[in-house]
């Protein structure tokens, strides 16, 4: 598996649970396990792969510790990196604004060279808009961990099971 580090932002520690559950699922160790407030170059450097997370907050905005990660990477060469993404939210309060933290961290880095891996359907969701949803695909793991809990295990296995083939 290329070398994948994890890289998430979390007010409430919900996707900093859903970020180890992950790295746990595809075998990657705790160090490589990163809070976004954290993030420099060199880390990202050290890694072929990311997977990065947030919340959505606001009216659809990023979890508060990305302005700085998104800062990093937007000043980086991320041609021939991979990236998959994942976002928390809240679809039954936030419907209209559902995981739009993630479409925000796509939208940032789509010109940036690197690959997206990791697309999922969105047709196993109830929400009414999401910018992080791209012919009807989200563009990573959407996960409604405060109305669907008894959806996350089964979607995270899903999901990272079919990374594995990206990250290979």
């Amino acid at each position: 598996m290329k070398k994948t580090g994890v890289f998430y932002g979390s007010t409430t520690g919900t996707t900093e649970a859903i970020a180890g559950r992950i790295a746990e699922k595809l075998g990657i160790a705790s160090a490589d396990v990163h809070d976004v407030s954290k993030m420099s170059a060199d880390m990202v450097n050290a890694y072929e792969a990311l997977i990065l997370g947030t919340s959505t907050w606001g009216d659809g905005e990023l979890q508060d510790d990305w302005y700085d990660g998104i800062r990093v990477l937007k000043g980086m060469d991320l041609k021939g990196k991979t990236i998959a993404l994942f976002g928390c939210g809240d679809s039954e309060s936030y419907g209209d604004t559902f995981c739009d933290g993630m479409g925000v961290l796509y939208e940032d880095l789509k010109d940036s060279g690197c690959r997206f891996v990791g697309a999922v359907s969105d047709s196993d969701y109830t929400y009414s808009s999401s910018i992080s949803v791209i012919d009807g695909k989200f563009v990573g793991l959407a996960i409604d961990d405060v109305n669907e809990s008894d959806k996350t295990d089964e979607r995270i296995t899903v999901w990272t099971d079919m990374l594995k083939s990206d990250l290979a």
